[in-house]
């Protein structure tokens, strides 16, 4: 399988890139009030919502429903987007999205394109592809504006700058705009990129488009975001290319209601989202005279093959599941080496890219199931884990240290003399170890426990050798 987000041929091992992030309090601090401050609305608006349960069931059985009827939802979404004037095309893979966007712009001639919410091409590295063909690609929303300018990496998937302030965001607007002053308020910086972008927004003529939502029913693509941009990105150019993951198929606009209730509230605490924008095709004198649809596979029939993991494409991309995470709140989304972080990435990124390509990442959460809490179509994201976990071993992925501790455990559970053996060779290699009855550092390859947590010293007695001098006990049991 190729990579297709522009990483390298295996992903960066997530302890070692944690502990690193890890040391960087700065980081940390934002991160941490960015979603605190998050995770309160959406408590709040949550909890004044009496149906919200059932919006989440019925959410829940409308993705299981078109995930199992995916295909007949493709091809009426692409009768109707075509029937309404618009182009539908198929990309397999990363390499053949970008091939098309680029065939496109290069059609018109176009040398920039201006942008709007779309994690899917930064998933496929479209920037890049378009930069090496000569065009220049504009990122739009302010926190990708932020990343753009700062040739940085997206940590989060509804709000990516989440690990940057306002004072490092005013300096970076500073240098890259060229701004001899600028105020240290959110609207001073709000205003700057305004001012930046409205140049952009009136004289590029090809727009490109991401989508929250794509209705079979209608052939209509749905954009949900909070600034404006979005709606002058889908409106003001003459060719506009909209790029969707097969997954993101609903059946009707009625769908559309209850995932548009769930959304808001997930993803950033609100009532609903300030710019919902719906088009379909093209109309005489209104919006773009061209309108393109790319939907993109890469990976996704390979998850919807798996019954163990198919849920994983049910995701609507509200990052609840990461502001709730006491991992992804330690580390920030840099760590997962994804553009897709916290429990999500962990779980999609190995399914799109590879178990082979992500081996640490389904290793980075504690199983807590805050992820399932919170996620509003209740993605079973621990379960998942777990099975990834199960595959990596199958496919003799863990590490020598990991199967020979599995080998070990296996023989000395295997029977009730060998764990007496394993426990009582345990107590005596202990004993240099132990202070306090806690042992605070495991030599060699066992060092790894201990790194971050103390362990338990064996007790000098077992529980069976305990029951074994109480045999009056048995009697009652």
């Amino acid at each position: 399988m190729s990579i297709h987000v522009g990483q390298a041929a295996e992903a960066p091992d997530f302890p070692v890139a944690a502990r690193e992030l890890l040391g960087n309090q700065q980081l940390r601090r934002n991160v941490r009030h960015a979603t605190d401050v998050i995770r309160a609305k959406r408590a709040k608006t949550v909890a004044e919502t009496p149906d919200w349960q059932q919006l989440r069931d019925t959410a829940r059985h409308i993705k299981d429903h078109v995930l199992a009827n995916l295909d007949r939802y493709l091809e009426q979404f692409e009768r109707r987007c075509t029937s309404a004037g618009g182009k539908v095309h198929w990309a397999r893979d990363a390499d053949e999205a970008n091939r098309i966007v680029i065939d496109i712009l290069r059609g018109h001639q176009a040398t920039e394109i201006i942008k709007v919410k779309t994690m899917t091409s930064d998933e496929v590295g479209l920037n890049r592809a378009l930069e090496a063909a000569g065009i220049a690609p504009y990122e739009t929303d302010l926190a990708d504006l932020i990343i753009q300018l700062g040739h940085d990496k997206p940590s989060h998937i509804v709000v990516p700058a989440l690990h940057r302030n306002k004072a490092e965001v005013r300096r970076l607007f500073m240098d890259k705009m060229g701004l001899s002053e600028l105020g240290e308020q959110a609207e001073d910086l709000a205003a700057a990129a305004r001012a930046y972008l409205r140049e952009k927004f009136l004289r590029v003529k090809a727009g490109f488009s991401g989508a929250n939502f794509a209705i079979a029913e209608s052939g209509s693509v749905s954009v949900v975001e909070s600034e404006g941009n979005g709606r002058m990105c889908v409106s003001l150019p003459e060719v506009l290319i909209t790029l969707v993951g097969v997954e993101k198929i609903i059946p009707s606009f009625d769908d559309l209601e209850v995932f548009l209730q769930l959304l808001a509230r997930s993803a950033t605490g609100e009532r609903m989202n300030p710019y919902n924008s719906v088009w379909t095709g093209v109309a005489e004198g209104d919006g773009p005279r061209e309108v393109h649809v790319i939907l993109l596979d890469n990976g996704r029939t390979g998850v919807l093959a798996d019954p163990e993991s198919r849920q994983t494409l049910d995701c609507i991309r509200c990052g609840a599941c990461l502001n709730a995470c006491p991992v992804y709140r330690q580390t920030g989304g840099h760590a997962y080496g994804s553009i897709y972080a916290g429990p999500i990435g962990a779980i999609l990124t190995p399914q799109l890219q590879s178990l082979e390509h992500s081996q640490s990442l389904p290793y980075a959460s504690s199983l807590c199931g805050a992820c399932l809490e919170v996620c509003p179509v209740e993605i079973n994201i621990p379960e998942i884990l777990v099975h990834l976990r199960a595959l990596l071993v199958d496919k003799g992925c863990a590490s020598l240290t990991e199967r020979i501790g599995m080998k070990a455990a296996a023989v000395a559970f295997a029977d009730g003399s060998n764990l007496e053996t394993a426990q009582t060779l345990a107590r005596i290699g202990q004993a240099p170890l132990v202070r306090d009855g806690v042992i605070r550092k495991l030599p060699g390859m066992l060092g790894g426990w201990t790194a971050s947590r103390d362990l338990k010293a064996i007790p000098s007695e077992s529980f069976r050798d305990w029951w074994a001098k109480r045999p009056a006990q048995k009697e009652h049991v």
